[in-house]
């Protein structure tokens, strides 16, 4: 694989994310992704997961770049859709999925990590959707995800303002379990996995299937909804300025066009 690596040693499967410099969550470290989760699925050997990122960050964000390169609104709606079926897919998987976070998740990276049925953060973490900044929103199921992890008010502040918290804020907020300092967070989930891989793998199952029940229709609604919006939002002449102003580095100027 090209953007990332995975292993496995005593039950515990390690998938390495490895695109930088920011782990930008582009198509292909996506598909590469769903490879992953399928040779992992049937793997009875392997009973939890963890997922970090190398260098930096977990993950900075969506390929901006690559956003250059879509023209529709029908082909952005579609790129979000692949990332929320991945990521409702990683919600639902049978085997525990533990996010283990450094430096930074933000924007498609938070909303990967907040697919993972739990989220072990380093203290100094950011962790945001910034995706307003762009004149996008954002794109992977994280405007139905964050409200049910940190309340409305708390997600409509970090979604209007596109300022992120830092990692001691996520465990407060209840967006993150626990936080450690940075040089911890890797081993402390290994620590974590390795308390639940010895669990029954039958009984592990039944739990994930049990909690997501409280994924309601109307979640699914919102979803379908984001996915539709995020194409159209797409399209305006704010996100075009959004998107040139990212890869100019300055600041946008919206007209609301």
């Amino acid at each position: 694989m090209e953007y990332l690596k995975w292993s496995s040693e005593d039950n515990i499967a390690v998938i390495t994310l490895q695109r930088p410099p920011a782990n930008a969550l582009s198509s292909g470290l996506l598909r590469e992704l769903a490879a992953a989760l399928d040779e992992i699925e049937p793997n009875r050997e392997i009973r939890v997961i963890v997922i970090h990122g190398e260098g930096r960050f977990f993950s900075a964000g969506a390929d901006i770049k690559e956003f250059t390169t879509v023209t529709t609104s029908e082909g952005f709606a579609n790129l979000g859709k692949y990332g929320q079926d991945l990521f409702d897919r990683m919600e639902k998987f049978p085997k525990p999925i533990i996010a283990a976070i450094h430096g930074a998740a933000l924007g498609g990276g938070l909303e990967l990590a907040m697919a993972c049925h739990i989220r072990l953060v380093s203290e100094t973490a950011k962790l945001g959707l910034p995706e307003l900044q762009l004149g996008l929103i954002p794109g992977f199921a994280g405007t139905q995800r964050l409200p049910k992890y940190v309340g409305t008010a708390r997600a409509a502040e970090m979604l209007f303002t596109s300022e992120p918290i830092n990692g001691i804020e996520a465990v407060q907020y209840g967006l993150a379990n626990h936080a450690y300092p940075e040089e911890e967070v890797l081993e402390q989930a290994h620590k974590l996995a390795a308390k639940i891989a010895k669990k029954s793998p039958g009984a592990i199952s039944a739990a994930i299937q049990l909690l997501n029940y409280a994924k309601t229709a109307e979640f699914y609604e919102g979803m379908k909804k984001e996915a539709e919006l995020f194409g159209e939002v797409f399209v305006s002449a704010d996100a075009k300025e959004g998107i040139q102003a990212f890869m100019e580095k300055r600041q946008p100027h919206f007209k609301g066009e």
